[in-house]
């Protein structure tokens, strides 16, 4: 899933596997903001929820950046709470809610969505299939068929998905 407009067939897929009450999830938005300013709509950035049960509320945060999704705004959402991790971890579920209503999303459709678990199937699909590929940690990205997990060390992580993409993208051109 992602709100990008690129044809899909075309453009190679970068698969962020990520807990969206992970510190190390937010520390890596900078290399997906330098990621999306190189490419564009030439890579397609694609959330997948693998929440930590240590993450007390990383499993309803999943489930609210769907509701996202579905209204229009998944990146904003999803952006915006990883850059306010610790008052997640502070405040719980109502803060999901709150940062709706601060990205003028429909707030009361969140609140539902969270009660009545309309996204639960979608992020334990997720999570069943990143363990599947040995996701054990985030932020952990596959690209091109490769995984790289992020979770112990970022050191060098966008250099190597840069050169994974580049090497999709003259694929292509041929």
């Amino acid at each position: 899933m992602s709100d990008s407009s690129t044809d899909r067939s075309a453009a190679p897929v970068l698969e962020v596997w990520c807990d969206l009450q992970c510190p190390d999830c937010r520390t890596a938005l900078d290399d997906l903001h330098a990621l999306r300013a190189r490419y564009g709509d030439r890579l397609e950035l694609r959330l997948r929820h693998f929440p930590l049960e240590k993450n007390k509320h990383a499993f309803a945060a999943a489930q609210a950046a769907e509701e996202a999704w579905e209204q229009g705004r998944g990146w904003p959402y999803a952006e915006a709470l990883l850059g306010r991790v610790e008052e997640l971890a502070r405040k719980g579920e109502p803060f999901l809610v709150e940062i709706a209503r601060e990205l003028d999303l429909d707030a009361e459709e969140f609140d539902t969505a969270l009660i009545d678990g309309r996204h639960i199937l979608i992020v334990d699909a997720d999570q069943a299939e990143g363990k599947a590929i040995g996701v054990s940690g985030t932020p952990t990205y596959v690209i091109g068929g490769e995984r790289l997990d992020g979770g112990k060390s970022q050191e060098g992580l966008r250099e190597r998905i840069e050169e994974i993409a580049d090497r999709l993208l003259a694929g292509q051109e041929h």
